[in-house]
C-alpha cells in the first residue's frame, strides 16, 4: 500500500529520526541541551526561508484566480475547524467553555514546522505546490483564534467583560506576532526581488533547509519529551481527542480543496495545516484572552501528541487520502 511505504519513508527521514532522537534522549535524561537563543534561531530562520521562497515562487506563477479561491478555502477553515472542535469538547467530552474554547483555537490555527515538514515531504515527493500557500499559513493562524473566543462569549456570558478588555492585546497578539511579521515581511521581500535577489541568499536560506529542520526537529523531540510527565493531567478523552481532531480536520479540508480543484500539493499543505495544532501563535494570544484556561490541556496537546502525530504518520496518511479522491 502507498500510505504504508510513504509512511515508512517518512519516518526513516533524518528529520524525523532526529525528532525521536530528541524524545528519547529526554525521557532518558540525557544531558543534551539547545540553548534558547539557538531554539529561537533557528525558528526565525524557518520564517525568513519560507517567506522567501512562497515570495519567488509568487514572482514566478503570477497571481492568479487560484489565490482567490485559496483565501475563501484558508477562511473557510478558519471557521469550520474549531466550530467542529469547540461542539465537541463541550457536548461530547463535557469540557466547560472555557477550556473548550481555549483548545479549539489550538486545534483551529496552524503549526509551522508541520507546515514546514510537509514541504520537505512534498519536495521528496517531487509534487509541486503553490508559493503563495505561505501567505495562506500565516492568515489562517488568527482566525480560529477569534472564532473560538466568540464561541466563549456565546456559552459563558460571564466571561465577555474580560474578554473585551483584552480584545486590544488579543488583536496585536494575533494580527502582529513575530511568525505572522516575519512570513508575510519575508513573503512580500520575496516578491519584490525575484530570481535575481533570491540567487544572492540561496546558498544560505534554501540550500541548508532541510539540515537546519534536522536541528530544529531535534529540539522539538526534546521539548515534546518534557511534556511527557503531564499526559495524566490530559486524560484519556483528550488524548484521543488530539489524535482524532486532526483526522476529522484532514477530512472537511480534503473535501473542500476538491471542491475547489487545488491541485495534489496544494490540497496537503491545506490539509496539513487544518489538521494541525498551534503550540506558539495560540497559546500566547489564549494566555491573553482567557487566563483561566488550562495550559497543560492545549499545550500538551498540541506539542506532545498531534505534533508527533502528524509528522511521522498524518503527513503520509493525508496524501493518501487526498490521492483516494482523484
Amino acid at each position: 500500500m502507498e500510505f504504508i511505504s510513504d509512511a515508512l519513508t517518512n519516518f526513516t527521514s533524518p528529520m524525523i529520526l532526529f525528532f525521536v532522537l530528541g524524545f528519547i534522549a529526554t525521557i532518558l535524561k540525557s544531558d543534551i541541551e539547545i540553548p534558547d537563543v539557538i531554539t529561537k534561531t533557528l525558528a526565525i530562520y524557518f520564517m525568513i526561508a519560507i517567506g522567501l521562497k512562497g515570495g519567488f515562487e509568487i514572482s514566478k506563477s503570477g497571481i492568479n484566480e487560484n489565490l482567490y479561491s485559496s483565501l475563501i478555502n484558508s477562511l473557510l477553515i478558519g471557521l469550520i475547524v474549531p466550530l467542529i472542535a469547540f461542539l465537541i469538547l463541550k457536548y461530547i467530552g463535557r469540557f466547560d467553555s472555557t477550556n473548550a474554547g481555549a483548545i479549539a483555537a489550538h486545534y483551529g490555527s496552524v503549526s509551522v514546522v508541520t507546515f514546514v515538514t510537509a514541504i520537505s515531504f512534498l519536495n521528496g515527493k517531487s509534487e509541486p505546490y503553490s508559493g503563495y500557500m505561505v501567505g495562506m499559513m500565516a492568515l489562517m493562524e488568527s482566525p480560529a483564534i477569534f472564532v473560538s473566543l466568540f464561541l466563549v462569549r456565546i456559552f459563558n456570558s460571564e466571561k465577555i467583560a474580560s474578554l473585551k478588555s483584552n480584545m486590544v492585546d488579543l488583536l496585536k497578539e494575533s494580527l502582529f506576532n513575530a511568525s505572522i511579521v516575519l512570513l508575510f515581511g519575508s513573503l512580500l521581500i520575496g516578491l519584490a526581488v525575484g530570481e535575481k535577489g533570491i540567487n544572492t541568499v540561496k546558498p544560505f536560506f534554501i540550500d541548508p533547509f532541510n539540515g537546519v529542520l534536522t536541528l530544529f526537529l531535534l529540539d522539538m523531540g526534546m521539548i515534546a519529551g518534557k511534556r511527557i510527565s503531564e499526559f495524566k493531567a490530559v486524560g484519556l478523552f483528550l488524548f484521543f481527542f488530539a489524535i482524532i481532531m486532526p483526522l476529522i480536520s484532514a477530512l472537511v479540508t480534503t473535501v473542500l480543496t476538491q471542491l475547489f480543484g487545488f491541485s495534489i500539493g496544494d490540497s496537503l499543505l491545506f490539509t496539513v495545516l487544518a489538521a494541525s495544532a498551534s503550540y506558539i501563535a495560540a497559546p500566547a494570544a489564549v494566555r491573553i484572552a482567557l487566563p483561566q484556561a488550562n495550559p497543560a490541556y492545549y499545550i500538551t496537546m498540541s506539542l506532545a501528541i498531534t505534533f508527533p502525530f502528524n509528522i511521522m504518520l498524518g503527513i503520509p496518511l493525508y496524501y493518501y487520502i487526498i490521492n483516494l479522491f482523484r
